[in-house]
């Protein structure tokens, strides 16, 4: 996503490759390009019980774009160039390679082998003419319209393209959580802080490369309108209609139809009024929400709060800062608090919601980081949770060296969790495998130590004074891994919601 090249990984048979699929199934609906590389049992022993035996291509082609195994060992290239073209080409997504273990001692004359030269560039291709004009005339025509930014338009770096339109058509934006930053959300056009309005209000809304899924809760009522028009920009023909038949389809690269939307709106000299009816209402319910969350933000009580923690965060990590972020209300709030203003900063839980890919996404973000753009920092959120998942990737964090901040908002528990004095309390009842919530974890759990243990530094803290000292500290040292873990109240929560139903449905 980062770098819009594939990832490799190598794996070994059996459970080796089973633990990938996940790692497959995650590539390909985030629409990532991955090329999964894994050793299998040798041919002879196929169906005798070989040790680690799996039929690992038939089991990665439900997860898959291309699963193979190559034949021959002079094929193998032809068989690598396919699958890197084939995880670009198109929608992005994950391949997977099968190398039997009787390959390794093999012979083979090196003029017998097909050679393959690297794969061109993905085509970039356009939409229709008469799409592009028939999306522009329903766009002209609507009364609030509303585009929305998905994260194949940061993947297909469509960020210069996409701010001249927003600014030359003076349309509202929101962003999906992995195209914030696209256009930056400080922008006076984007109204995240107001998306339930935008989303159920909408009578026009124009997707650039997102997709109605469940993050877009369908495109469907109560979210959106009954009748809104949707015009879909994608560059996969398959989701071109799903769950709401659009009003106009614009099948092509992202960056190459919001250029040729932007010539077709500059022909017109379009712009949106920025004193229509709509933008006041997006205004006040913008204005309403921020001072809303301001209002959390500050308080002073103690524990402190999901939204103090994040105030503080922002004041002071960098603005250019990969953020890395997963869990419930951490990625939740996380996401409405903490802005991006370059695009693809910020990796999440993703289209499949994955838990436990936190860590594992900070160090390969830090990997890319450290060979690009030395001195850029990735800071990962994460929830207690979450970091349960895959903590002790803070070895191979401390192992390269990679000046990762991991900050672990910690509330005892998956969603909410109990204090010190609950705990004991509970416990007076009998055994905590049976008395004890099984959303709750172990309070107060020193996450920091892990860090430590490893030669990387760790602060335990409980008070917004605390947390600022340890995020400047952290944030001026360049050279080691830190792990800050930030106590709040156990039952902290998100701000009550318009569609409280909808609340766990807004990553």
């Amino acid at each position: 996503f980062i770098s819009s090249r594939p990832g490799v990984c190598l794996v070994v048979s059996g459970p080796g490759f089973l633990h990938a699929l996940g790692g497959m199934a995650n590539a390909t609906i985030n629409c990532w390009p991955l090329i999964v590389i894994g050793g299998s049992s040798d041919r002879n022993q196929e169906t005798m019980g070989a040790f680690q035996e799996f039929p690992q291509v038939e089991a990665s082609r439900l997860y898959t774009k291309l699963s193979v195994r190559p034949s021959s060992l002079e094929v193998i290239p032809a068989v690598i160039e396919k699958a890197v073209r084939t995880s670009i080409y198109g929608r992005p997504g994950s391949c997977y390679i099968d190398i039997p273990g009787d390959f390794v001692n093999l012979q083979v004359n090196k003029s017998s082998v097909k050679y393959m030269e690297c794969c061109l560039p993905p085509p970039l291709s356009m939409a229709e003419h008469s799409a592009v004009s028939k999306a522009a005339s329903i766009i002209a025509l609507s009364k609030q319209p509303l585009l929305i930014i998905g994260k194949g338009a940061a993947y297909s770096h469509a960020e210069n393209n996409i701010r001249k339109l927003v600014d030359l058509s003076g349309l509202p934006f929101l962003p999906t959580p992995m195209a914030k930053g696209v256009v930056p959300d400080n922008h006076p056009n984007c109204v995240a802080a107001a998306r339930s309005t935008a989303l159920q209000h909408a009578d026009v809304i124009i997707l650039l490369g997102a997709r109605l899924n469940w993050i877009l809760h369908f495109g469907l009522p109560p979210r959106f309108q009954q009748d809104v028009k949707v015009i879909q920009v994608d560059i996969c023909a398959e989701e071109l209609g799903n769950n709401v038949r659009p009003a106009a389809i614009l099948l092509g690269d992202i960056n190459v139809v919001t250029k040729q939307l932007f010539e077709e709106f500059s022909k017109r000299s379009f712009k949106y009024p920025s004193n229509s009816e709509w933008w006041k209402r997006l205004r006040g319910k913008i204005k309403n929400n921020e001072e809303r969350s301001k209002g959390l933000a500050l308080q002073k009580s103690l524990p402190m709060n999901y939204y103090t923690v994040f105030h503080h965060i922002r004041e002071l990590i960098p603005k250019d800062c990969i953020l890395v972020s997963e869990g419930a209300n951490t990625m939740d709030i996380g996401r409405t608090m903490l802005p991006n203003y370059y695009p693809r900063q910020r990796l999440d839980a993703g289209t499949f919601g994955t838990m436990g890919v936190g860590l594992g996404f900070a160090i390969a973000a830090a990997m890319v980081a450290k060979d690009r753009t030395p001195g850029k920092r990735v800071i990962c959120i994460e929830g207690d949770s979450a970091f349960g998942f895959s903590g002790m990737e803070v070895e191979t964090i401390c192992r390269y060296n990679l000046p990762i901040l991991i900050i672990v908002v910690n509330n005892n528990g998956i969603y909410t969790g109990l204090d010190a004095d609950a705990w004991k309390e509970i416990l007076k009842f009998g055994n905590p495998a049976t008395c004890v919530p099984p959303v709750s974890l172990l309070p107060n759990s020193h996450y920091e130590e892990i860090m430590s243990a490893f030669g990387g530094k760790g602060y335990f803290v409980k008070t917004p004074e605390e947390l600022q000292n340890a995020l400047k500290a952290s944030l001026n040292d360049k050279q080691t891994p830190s792990l800050i873990n930030v106590m709040i109240d156990p039952q902290s929560e998100r701000k009550k919601q318009e569609f409280p139903w909808l609340t766990r449905s807004n990553l």
